[in-house]
């Protein structure tokens, strides 16, 4: 399953992470894996060229995170929007099977806190 953690603030998107597989179908072969990739890697790109929003990543295999150390510009805000919509999709369609979505509300962006989520 993949899991998806989204903190905001009163101030907007703080921290976005996502890890795991779906386990929909085999590597290669995964739709459910494939379209939350897709949507990830292509905000991912936008917050960078569509955006002046400083945002910290991380990545590795079935794993990427990204926090913003500073309030989100209403640019940013409507990418992470669409970022979740797409993803709500998913997991609606899916029945809730192969993607989890937890948003959690935090007291704001602090530029020295690590860029991994914690539960």
């Amino acid at each position: 399953m993949i899991c998806v953690t989204v903190e905001k603030s009163s101030d907007g998107y703080v921290r976005f992470e996502s890890r795991g597989h779906a386990g929909y179908g085999e590597a290669g072969e995964d739709i459910v894996c494939a379209g939350v990739s897709a949507l990830i890697i292509t905000i991912a790109n936008a917050l960078e060229s569509f955006t002046e929003d400083a945002c910290i990543l991380e990545q590795d295999d079935g794993y990427v995170a990204w926090r913003f150390p500073k309030k989100v510009s209403p640019a940013g805000t409507l990418l992470m929007d669409t970022l979740l919509l797409g993803l709500n999709d998913i997991q609606n369609s899916y029945d809730h099977k192969y993607l989890q979505i937890r948003n959690r509300e935090v007291d704001g962006h602090d530029a020295d806190e690590p860029s991994i989520i914690r539960s």
